[in-house]
C-alpha cells in the first residue's frame, strides 16, 4: 500500500509540475478524449455497464489487456484496434512528458535576477 501511495504522490506531482507547458495540457486533453470516446463507444455498442466500459477503455489504453472483457461485435473488433493503436501513441506522450518534467525539473528564474539587462 505504501508503494502505491508514494506511486500516486508521484503521479500527482509529476502533473503538477507539467501543468505549465500547453503541450503537456493538450496531450492529456487528448487522453481525456480517447477514454472518454472509448467508454461511449463500448457502452453502446457492446451494452457493457459504465464501469466496464471505462475499465476496458484504460485497460486497451494501457495495452494491459486482461481478457475478462473482450469485443464481441465485427465493429466493436474493428473500432478496437484503432483505439489500441492510436491511444497507446498519446498515452506513451502523455507519460513521457511527465517523467521528463520529474527527472529534470524546469528551474524557477528570479524575478529580480538582471543579467539579462545591459550596465
Amino acid at each position: 500500500m505504501l508503494s502505491f501511495g508514494l506511486t500516486f504522490a508521484r503521479v500527482v506531482q509529476g502533473i503538477s509540475r507539467s501543468w505549465g507547458n500547453p503541450y503537456f495540457r493538450s496531450t492529456l486533453s487528448l487522453a481525456v478524449l480517447i477514454l472518454l470516446s472509448g467508454t461511449l463507444f463500448y457502452r453502446s455498442a457492446e451494452g457493457w455497464s459504465w464501469i466496464d466500459a471505462i475499465y476496458f477503455s484504460v485497460m486497451t489504453a494501457a495495452t494491459i489487456g486482461f481478457g475478462d472483457l473482450v469485443p464481441t461485435t465485427p465493429a466493436s473488433k474493428v473500432f478496437t484496434i484503432f483505439y489500441a493503436i492510436s491511444s497507446v501513441g498519446v498515452f506513451v506522450a502523455l507519460v513521457t512528458q511527465m517523467a521528463s518534467v520529474l527527472i529534470h525539473p524546469p528551474k524557477k528564474q528570479d524575478k529580480d535576477d538582471s543579467s539579462d539587462e545591459p550596465n
